[in-house]
């Protein structure tokens, strides 16, 4: 691959510590009961703020897309407070990419987290100029699954789309994927496990030791 972008929430980091505490200072704000688990719940930590949002309000019994939408706002700002208070890179995430760079293959960041957020993220995590590119879920009037972001952050590297790989560990990533014609490459140290393998990705690796040689099969 000339080319591999990255998703950023439960790929290259894991984030769900620290979107739970943000979706439960919510609830508290709200005053209802509900909180959700960090463990049990990391999956939809990962599916972005409104998700958590109608997770807890389910809960609670009180779905309501209004009040989703109402508190989306607050939920970021609370996130922004506490952005990097458990949030850790995976093992070998920094090796995996600084083995691209020195191949002079070129890196890019595609998520669904906000822009300003994913930017702040990166910087307090000490890795954001490893990364030549980064689109977030704001940066463009679309975001994944369609392909536009993934294309655009390519483009943003000189890249070409046909030639290039996206890693990630969700269904949102392997249609995006999918839509854009090129392949995908989950992780299965994601809070879904093995369970990605049944979305039928071109490759799977358990750690990022192994992303070299699955890139290397995929280009073969």
């Amino acid at each position: 691959m000339r080319t591999v972008i990255f998703d950023l929430d439960g790929t290259l980091a894991d984030t769900s510590g620290d979107l739970i505490a943000a979706a439960n200072r919510c609830f508290e704000r709200m005053g209802g009961p509900v909180r959700l688990d960090p463990v049990a719940d990391a999956s939809t930590a990962f599916r972005g703020g409104r998700a958590m949002l109608r997770l807890g309000l389910e809960r609670a019994g009180t779905p309501d897309e209004a009040v989703v939408e109402r508190w989306y706002p607050e939920l970021l700002d609370a996130y922004g407070d506490a952005i990097d208070t458990h949030t850790v890179l995976y093992p070998g995430a920094v090796a995996a990419v600084e083995a691209l760079r020195a191949a002079h293959v070129p890196v890019g960041i595609c998520t669904n987290k906000p822009e300003a957020l994913a930017e702040t993220l990166l910087r307090r995590l000490g890795v954001r100029d490893l990364f030549g590119a980064l689109i977030g879920a704001d940066t463009l009037p679309v975001r994944k699954p369609d392909p536009a972001p993934l294309a655009e952050t390519v483009r943003r590297l000189g890249g070409v789309l046909a030639q290039s790989c996206l890693i990630g560990d969700t269904e949102t990533d392997r249609k995006t994927a999918a839509a854009a014609g090129v392949p995908c490459i989950l992780v299965t140290f994601g809070p879904d496990g093995e369970a990605v393998r049944a979305l039928t990705p071109e490759g799977v690796i358990g750690h990022f030791d192994e992303l070299g040689a699955e890139l290397a099969r995929l280009t073969g």
